[in-house]
């Protein structure tokens, strides 16, 4: 975790080849910014399906979001999530 105030919450996310985040809900909504280019193996409620990210190219997601992420690459993957309160 780098900041966690009243306005967000910003962690960065390093996890091996085959780690998880864990299964969990997503309070806020929020930006992901990815530091690595690959793929993420995403279980979520109604099944598991891949997301290509690519470094630098930011995105976004409501708050509500349930899954699992899981780093389906050969190498460590990186991100900073960035959940948006209020």
């Amino acid at each position: 975790m780098q900041i966690d105030n009243e306005f967000v919450r910003v962690t960065e996310w390093r996890f091996p080849p085959g780690a998880a985040t864990g299964y969990h809900r997503h309070e806020y909504r929020y930006v992901v910014v990815p530091m690595t280019t690959g793929k993420l193996l995403l279980e979520e409620t109604d099944g598991k399906r891949y997301a290509q990210l690519t470094s630098g190219q930011s995105y976004t997601r409501p708050a509500g979001v349930e899954h699992d992420v899981i780093n389906a690459n050969e190498l460590a993957f990186v991100f900073v999530e960035i959940e948006i309160k209020g």
